[in-house]
């Protein structure tokens, strides 16, 4: 068992790492609204990595995966919400004078589909069907023969979970070196532009793939 677990480990690390939409829903929060906004994202994010977990460990994702119908619906709710915040990012002016925020931007207030925090994290994870499809064929694969897969699979989801959020606090700490930087209105619109580029990139993406 130990060995499975070193090895899932590894592997779910190196996952980790790839950057996905939600690295991004998160990295544009930061630049818009600070890193408390950011941090709100990431603790959506991940609540919606447990709750795939849960419904991997229980054979929800499966059933998920065995409907076409209710895969494809979910995949175009999720295209549709990345592009949506995509072209948010694109959109995005000079924010006006306000109380500033962690990375000296001037606070912008709650708003938008779902708000700017938490509830993004949440729906970013919730609406992308591959996340659960992922995770009812990855996790069962680092199961150890004769151990049951469902506590087994928990199990992995948490350690996947605590990497991801060591992940983003690593993130978060990063930014926090390059405030004087990200406060350039230059920069942050060049950085609006790029990510809401990658965001509508990740929505068409998932609306496209079978």
């Amino acid at each position: 068992m130990l060995t499975a677990v070193v090895t899932f480990s590894l592997a779910a690390g190196l996952i980790v790492l790839l950057p996905g939409p939600d690295t991004l829903v998160v990295l544009r929060n930061l630049l818009r609204h600070g890193r408390r906004r950011a941090a709100l994202t990431v603790a959506g994010v991940l609540t919606g990595l447990a709750v795939w977990v849960c419904a991997a460990a229980l054979g929800l994702s499966a059933l998920l995966r065995a409907s076409h119908d209710a895969y494809a619906a979910l995949r175009i709710a999720g295209a549709a919400y990345l592009i949506w915040l995509g072209v948010q990012s694109l959109r995005a002016r000079r924010p006006a004078l306000g109380t500033p925020d962690e990375l000296g931007r001037p606070s912008a207030g709650r708003g938008g589909l779902l708000g700017t925090g938490y509830g993004a994290g949440l729906a970013t994870d919730l609406l992308n069907p591959k996340v659960g499809v992922f995770f009812v064929t990855f996790l069962p694969a680092f199961v150890p023969r004769g151990r049951p897969v469902g506590t087994t699979s928990v199990l992995f989801g948490a350690i996947f979970i605590v990497e991801t959020a060591i992940y983003f606090v690593v993130l978060l700490v990063l930014a926090g070196r390059i405030t004087g930087w990200m406060r350039d209105p230059r920069i942050q619109r060049r950085l609006d532009r790029a990510t809401g580029l990658v965001l509508v990139g990740f929505g068409v993406r998932l609306a496209v793939e079978p």
